[in-house]
């Protein structure tokens, strides 16, 4: 048998439930998925360690108050004050990434399955046929971040993407073989694009421009590139910001696939749903 105190406390809890409407609800939803794609923009990179870092400077402000240390409490103070400025400067790679990747519309997509499937396959005997021959090449995929600057630096060509033009673009007497191939909308966009270069530490010193330009464009993209090496003939993965060496030909289509096929339709159904569920609010 429950007490007053018990039924009190359900009544409030029902009437509260009663005051949520539909709109609180998407408010909440979309702060999470905000604070989910931050989280994701910052995963693997450095700006999650300073994230780490900030947190035990906030800690140590904390504790210098509660043991009134205060020489400490000074400088985390001074520090505090030029919190903005610093963020700004620490985490320019990932506010530039954060802004690129909004100013996008993830509902547009131009190019079916069917064509994605056929553009993978090309891209896939490419790169086999490239490294088995031991020719360098670094292939930028674009997704939903635009490329616009990169392609315009290059040589514009709006090709159809096949293993015997993208062979060409970079055998070494071709006149455009220095630089990226981007592909935009299953075409080729541009060849000769120049990649910013990853200034992490945690790339080995063995790997030179080619791989480091391939690790610098997805740090600031949601692009996936695809480099080969020419010294070594291996072919190599980066996406965002973590590059995977030695990949075959199974498991760069395993990682193609799941990027833009299956996780496109992951998406896709994910919008069904929520017009399905604006739809119902608007019939009642």
């Amino acid at each position: 048998m429950c007490s007053p105190f018990d039924e009190a406390m359900v009544e409030n809890f029902i009437d509260i439930i009663k005051t949520i409407r539909i709109w609180d609800i998407l408010d909440i939803l979309i702060v999470a998925f905000v604070l989910y794609r931050i989280f994701l923009i910052i995963k693997g990179t450095r700006a999650l360690q300073m994230l780490v870092g900030i947190a035990i400077l906030l800690f140590a402000f904390i504790i210098s108050r509660w043991l009134e240390l205060y020489t400490i409490d000074w400088i985390v103070q001074s520090f505090w004050s030029q919190i903005v400025i610093a963020m700004i400067i620490l985490f320019q790679p990932e506010i530039r990434r954060a802004l690129a990747q909004m100013g996008e519309n993830p509902l547009l997509h131009t190019i079916s399955s069917i064509e994605e499937t056929r553009f993978i396959e090309e891209i896939i005997r490419t790169a086999v046929s490239l490294a088995n021959k031991k020719i360098g090449a670094i292939i930028v995929l674009e997704r939903e971040t635009e490329l616009r600057d990169l392609i315009e630096m290059g040589t514009p060509l709006d090709a159809k993407v096949s293993k015997e033009i993208l062979t060409s673009i970079f055998l070494p007497y071709s006149p455009i073989h220095d630089g990226a191939v981007v592909i935009k909308d299953g075409r080729i966009a541009a060849a000769g694009c120049f990649l910013p270069l990853t200034m992490s530490a945690a790339i080995s010193k063995a790997l030179g421009t080619r791989h480091r330009a391939a690790v610098g464009i997805t740090e600031e993209t949601d692009a996936v590139v695809i480099a080969i090496s020419e010294e070594t003939g291996t072919i190599s993965v980066a996406v965002e910001g973590k590059l995977t060496r030695e990949v075959d030909a199974s498991a760069l289509r395993r990682i193609l696939t799941k990027i833009f096929i299956t996780g496109r339709k992951e998406k896709g159904t994910f919008v069904k749903r929520l017009g399905s569920l604006f739809s119902m609010r608007e019939k009642s």
